[in-house]
């Protein structure tokens, strides 16, 4: 099996969003795409169901403009609806309408799904997953089939499970995923039931997609391709609905660095740390400590033991390269903790750093300090690279690029409620080298209130402020203390070209928020004046 070519595809758009406590902006989604193809460049991405949503739409509206580099977007449907026309169907059509290549269509394997959930007969079942694929294939899509639930629906009642998947293969599917909707399937059944399925639909590669309920999930990936299936379905982290799904940031590493399968790059693969704390920020979670490979404590060490073992020779304790995958050795109470990453975000940022440059340990305990503050830089990169240019400038000041630009004397933001009116007035005081400025302005919350001051005492003397803006806003709490907790806040600005993230934290909100905005500024402000 080593060496044999595997398609990855990816449903963090869609099944992850199922996940109880997400929901990605139109703005979240398109970044997470981009991350998708520009860093692991995934061959096959699926964005969403055009038909179910306006925010869905929108987005098949902005990957058109995209580039994709290589990469294929997929939407995602269900079959017609029963006793009616495929071709008046509105979901279909709006499959259409969304212009992408390919389509996923989920149809009915189980027959108890078909008679309890469609509540309509066996026969029509059939027609609704062979008409729909032959109508979207008519139509120029590659389509590949979701048998969902199907091996609730093989151990049920066998020989129609197989009759639904060898109508969709006669239809013209492409490719035949075999889905384990429920959760419940043990590593050990699928061979016997993939050779049996290998028997009915020859010549039609299989897939797999399996959910996490039993904790299997990965267990059943690897075992899936084992016995031949070449594409596996997952999202980034396992996001998904209930337990969740295969987690590519561990299936991936496992079948590249262990199996030697081919499925991604070792170049992309030292960007699966940084792209799944990303999403965690796009997800507006904390990510998960001990998750393998890309947590924060995958290859962290405390015992005496271990720290003594590692440091003579990093095998002792460590089953692969951290920075393969793009994580970094957590030697606790050592200096030696993190110098690997900030050299590597370093080289991102074109600073000419090294291993020997006192620079380097200077950031690592600025950094340090910020995480104890409440600071998180996964997601806000933009504030990342001000700081670390800033020390590269000045070793002992990290705040240099706030203050050259501008300089905050204080503001004020005013809330009143009446009736059913919010109003929301800032003021502030800001010099601009010998110039000082008093303005205010008014926003439909204290946050927009004072982004908009602060452009309107800036834009004189930076013009190319006109050019940005707020698109996305979060906010977390980072402890359990009440309304004293310290919260962050993720804000993403862009302009013309770009999107970058900003972070501030503190336990008043409005100064976690202005921290967030004056780093979105001195961003703008460095990219215009370096253009890098």
């Amino acid at each position: 099996m080593e060496g044999k070519k595997l398609y990855i595809y990816d449903a963090t758009l869609r099944e992850g969003s199922q996940k109880t406590g997400i929901t990605f902006s139109l703005e979240d989604k398109i970044r997470i795409i981009q991350r998708l193809i520009q860093d692991l460049h995934i061959p096959m991405i699926e964005a969403g169901w055009p038909g179910s949503n306006p925010k869905d739409i929108g987005l098949f509206n902005k990957i058109k403009e995209m580039g994709l580099n290589g990469s294929n977007i997929y939407a995602f449907g269900s079959t017609r609806r029963k006793n009616s026309a495929v071709d008046e169907d509105p979901n279909i059509q709006a499959i259409l309408d969304a212009d992408v290549k390919g389509a996923t269509i989920v149809g009915k394997t189980w027959d108890l799904h078909v008679e309890a959930a469609l509540e309509t007969t066996r026969e029509e079942n059939l027609l609704m997953v062979g008409d729909t694929i032959e109508f979207l294939k008519k139509n120029g899509l590659d389509i590949i089939f979701d048998a969902e639930h199907f091996f609730d629906g093989f151990k049920g009642n066998k020989e129609y499970a197989l009759k639904t998947i060898q109508i969709a293969k006669e239809a013209g599917a492409s490719w035949i995923v075999l889905c384990d909707t429920n959760g419940g399937l043990l590593p050990h059944e699928l061979k016997s039931i993939i050779d049996e399925v290998k028997n009915r639909v020859r010549d039609v590669p299989l897939g797999i997609h399996a959910h996490n309920d039993s904790g299997m999930a990965n267990a059943i990936a690897l075992e899936a391709y084992l016995q031949g299936v070449r594409m596996i379905q997952g999202t980034i982290n396992g996001f998904g609905e209930r337990c969740g799904n295969t987690d590519l940031t561990t299936i991936l590493p496992i079948l590249k660095l262990k199996m030697n399968v081919d499925c991604i790059s070792l170049q992309d693969l030292r960007n699966m740390t940084e792209v799944s704390h990303f999403i965690y920020e796009m997800a507006n979670l904390p990510g998960v400590p001990d998750q393998p490979f890309v947590g924060k404590n995958a290859f962290s060490h405390k015992g005496g033991i271990h720290i003594s073992g590692i440091l003579k020779n990093s095998k002792t304790y460590e089953h692969v390269d951290p920075h393969v995958i793009g994580n970094v050795r957590d030697i606790k109470m050592s200096e030696l903790a993190g110098k690997s990453s900030v050299l590597h975000m370093s080289e991102k940022f074109k600073l000419p750093l090294t291993p020997d440059n006192p620079k380097v340990k200077a950031i690592l305990n600025v950094l340090k300090e910020k995480e104890n503050q409440g600071y998180s830089y996964e997601g806000a990169e933009g504030s990342l690279e001000i700081l670390m240019r800033s020390m590269d400038m000045n070793i002992q000041d990290p705040n240099y690029y706030r203050n050259k630009f501008f300089n905050l004397e204080g503001f004020r933001v005013l809330t009143e409620m009446y009736k059913d009116t919010l109003l929301s007035e800032a003021t502030i005081k800001v010099n601009v080298g010998d110039d000082h400025f008093h303005t205010a302005a008014d926003g439909n919350g204290p946050v927009n209130a004072l982004d908009n001051a602060l452009k309107k005492a800036l834009v004189y003397f930076y013009p190319g402020i006109k050019e940005i803006g707020l698109s996305d806003f979060k906010v977390r709490i980072i402890d359990q203390a009440g309304t004293a907790s310290i919260v962050r806040v993720l804000a993403e600005t862009h302009d013309n070209e770009n999107a970058w993230g900003t972070i501030g934290a503190h336990e008043n909100i409005i100064v976690a928020s202005w921290d967030a905005l004056v780093d979105s500024y001195v961003y703008k402000l460095l990219k215009d004046k370096r253009n890098w």
